[in-house]
């Protein structure tokens, strides 16, 4: 009875972990439409993940619900080389250009003007696109509306004044931007742009972040107690929270090719301390801050690529790193609920669960950094 107690136990642990592993395993981050308005044209530069769209993935939905044909569609197209994926994008235009709208009191049409593919040697990270739009305005002054389908995903829609950008806003669901005017740029309430980051960084982690899911996991599956789950995860929010804010403010950087590849070792430190065991000391909380300040600078890195209004940047500052505590948060909850309440106690929980999950953790964090260092 108790053999079989312990193997539905350890199921429960395998799928947990499988639940929030993405069948889509590469990100897919929201797209970028920076749109300059004049009296009788507007350009727009489209910043896009080429592969996710050509896959005929809904990107609306979690990377989980993504089907395993989307997935290796994706792949298939990830490995083609960059004038390859240009061909395939500019060919796909009169198709794409049926899920876009854009209109100045009535539909305007946009032409393609440009297709760039930026070059990313590395197969596990995303590889941008660049489409550059644009389209004559009608007489007047009527403003500018634009959005796009809600199976193409989020959507970051930012009106540049100059070398400024006053508007920008976070779209999901097929929503559209407001009227951006001719003249002048428009304009969102500081409630809704707090929301909108908040949400960006809550994404960030659920359901986007696996490799942050995986380390916070990292952190409960040392030790269920209350003081040592609290020390960890308070340095590691407050290191990555320092190293986030710094990135930003370009006061310091790193590139991807090298932030990525630590964050995946740094999933197999915690893993292997983990498994040799033992008590929270002062040596694993300062582990555990250095660890955070290399995923603040991968959170830097996400939030440099969409940007922040200079108005409020403080404001956005704080309501993405509040998106990120939050998802770190549930993250630990449904961990609790799925596994911690049901079975912490019992004096097998590190033997046959704690340590397998630290494994599956571990080789998970292993081959990433392989991946990311070699591929």
């Amino acid at each position: 009875m108790l053999n079989a107690l312990l193997k539905v136990t350890q199921w429960a642990v395998l799928s947990t972990l499988l639940a929030i592993t993405p069948a889509f395993a590469h990100e897919v981050r929201p797209a970028i439409a920076d749109v300059e308005v004049g009296q009788n044209a507007v350009k727009i530069e489209l910043q896009l993940t080429t592969e996710a769209l050509l896959s005929g993935a809904d990107l609306s939905v979690d990377t989980d619900e993504i089907s395993e044909e989307a997935t290796a569609t994706y792949d298939s197209l990830r490995a083609l080389d960059d004038a390859e994926i240009k061909e395939r994008m500019t060919n796909h235009w009169e198709t794409f250009q049926n899920s876009i709208t854009a209109t100045a009191g009535n539909d305007i049409v946009l032409s393609l003007d440009e297709v760039t593919v930026v070059p990313e040697p590395e197969f596990e990270l995303p590889r941008d696109t660049i489409l550059r739009l644009s389209a004559v305005l009608p007489a007047g002054d009527e403003p500018v509306v634009f959005g796009w389908d809600r199976v193409n995903g989020p959507l970051i829609v930012r009106q540049n004044d100059g070398d400024e950008t006053p508007y920008a806003v976070y779209l999901r669901n097929g929503d559209m931007s407001a009227p951006m005017p001719r003249t002048g740029a428009a304009e969102v309430s500081a409630l809704r742009a707090f929301y909108d980051y908040m949400i960006i960084g809550y994404e960030h982690i659920l359901p986007k972040g696996l490799d942050h899911i995986l380390f916070v996991l990292g952190l409960f599956f040392f030790a269920l107690q209350r003081r040592a789950l609290l020390l960890q995860v308070t340095a590691f929010t407050l290191a990555h929270t320092v190293t986030l804010a710094l990135g930003i403010l370009g006061w310091i950087a790193a590139p991807a090719h090298i932030v990525e590849p630590l964050i995946a070792a740094s999933i197999v430190y915690i893993a292997i301390e983990n498994i040799r065991g033992g008590a929270i000391s002062p040596m694993r909380i300062a582990v555990v801050f250095a660890f955070g300040l290399l995923h603040g600078l991968g959170f830097a890195l996400v939030l440099g690529e969409i940007g922040l209004t200079p108005a409020r940047f403080i404001s956005n500052l704080i309501a993405f790193n509040i998106g990120v505590e939050l998802g770190q948060i549930s993250v630990l909850i449904f961990a609790y609920a799925a596994v911690g309440y049901w079975f912490g106690d019992k004096p097998w929980y590190r033997a046959r669960i704690a340590i397998p999950a630290s494994i599956f953790i571990g080789l998970v964090g292993a081959y990433w950094t392989i991946a990311r260092v070699f591929f």
